[in-house]
């Protein structure tokens, strides 16, 4: 006989239990029941917070550079890079405010910066020697003289703005020929007296050298509105020599 065809055995439709996890959190998307640290639906896999959203990160992570991806576990290098930047802006700040500070970064300035003449809008003297006025002192030339009487008469130049002062230069003598210079009496001492615009007076004792030829005296002082020369000492006074001052210039920061 010939084996029987076999028959395949009809599947069997079972029902689906109403809920495997009783007592769970119900899906929004279909109603299934879900445990409760599930955070997507098992049956569905629609996601069973959809309202919940990572914490904002702080403003300084969204301003470049900062804004740019980091690998896992690199926040606190990060955090440690900004603390440190700021402690040394704070420090940097600090060092600029004070005095010291300030002067230092400004005769840097004074060091890597140009420097030009500069004229005075109006230059007077206490007295003078006849023949001799104040002006012929800042008028470019070095064989005419601002003539001071005696030891304790002063020079003034006037400005009309408030500049940086980088040095003062003069010639002292009646010439800056050697065979003429000691024919006339020179300042071998002076004060610099420097005013600025809030009315602050800066004092620089200044030792000229006995010889022709120019003399500079470094100053760096800031928002500067009148400068005084006031001789305190001078060589060769004999015969009532008026006290010569052939040329002084004045240099600002440019």
């Amino acid at each position: 006989m010939q084996p029987g065809v076999p028959v395949a055995a009809r599947p069997v439709v079972r029902p689906v239990a109403a809920s495997d996890e009783p007592g769970g959190v119900p899906c929004p998307s279909c109603g299934a029941s879900n445990r409760p640290e599930r955070r997507f639906c098992r049956s569905c896999a629609a996601p069973l917070r959809p309202g919940e959203q990572a914490e904002p990160l702080p403003w300084w992570r969204t301003r470049w550079p900062f804004d740019r991806k980091v690998r896992a576990g690199s926040g606190r290098l990060l955090r440690g890079s900004v603390l440190a930047l700021v402690i040394v802006g704070l420090l940097i700040a600090g060092f600029l405010l004070v005095p010291a500070g300030r002067f230092v970064v400004e005769d840097v300035r004074d060091k890597l910066g140009g420097t030009g003449e500069i004229s005075p809008t109006d230059i007077s003297a206490s007295a003078a020697a006849p023949g001799h006025p104040a002006k012929l002192a800042t008028d470019g030339v070095t064989n005419t003289y601002w003539g001071a009487p005696k030891v304790g008469d002063s020079l003034t130049a006037e400005f009309e703005k408030p500049f940086r002062l980088v040095g003062v230069t003069v010639h002292t003598g009646v010439s800056t020929k050697p065979e003429a210079f000691g024919r006339g009496a020179r300042p071998t001492q002076a004060d610099v007296r420097i005013t600025t615009k809030d009315g602050k007076i800066h004092d620089k004792a200044w030792t000229l050298t006995d010889k022709p030829g120019e003399q500079t005296i470094r100053t760096g002082i800031s928002d500067v509105v009148s400068i005084s020369l006031v001789v305190r000492e001078a060589a060769g006074q004999e015969k009532g020599r008026p006290i010569a001052l052939g040329e002084i210039e004045f240099f600002k920061r440019t």
